[in-house]
């Protein structure tokens, strides 16, 4: 849990979780920030609407979506913020260390 919390004590930056904002259509996505630059946002993530039957499918052991690279071109980009804990609500990634037992990293390193 640690290393969750000094991930998020550096910022937005490669390696972060991230939720991104999309408009035209509207979207919202978390993963793991790979880049971020003029031309868009690279990421490894998941639709955040499938977020919550996602983590239920690898705490059951199940075959799942998995993330997916994904390039987002700036001009749909309209927000992008660290999944960071609020008071007492955890982040996402927080959430998947409580039920998993492994940080993101960790689990992305063992696929």
């Amino acid at each position: 849990m640690a290393e969750i919390e000094n991930s998020l004590s550096a910022g937005i930056v490669t390696g972060s979780p991230v939720i991104v904002n999309l408009h035209s259509p509207r979207e919202k996505v978390w993963g793991v920030l790979r880049e971020l630059n003029a031309a868009g946002v690279f990421l490894r993530g998941i639709d955040l609407n499938t977020f919550d039957d996602w983590l239920r499918m690898v705490v059951r052991g199940e075959r799942n979506l998995g993330l997916t690279h994904v390039f987002l071109p700036m001009w749909r980009v309209e927000r992008v913020a660290l999944d960071e804990s609020v008071d007492d609500i955890p982040s996402l990634a927080a959430q998947f260390y409580a039920r998993v037992g492994l940080t993101l990293s960790e689990y992305l390193d063992s696929e």
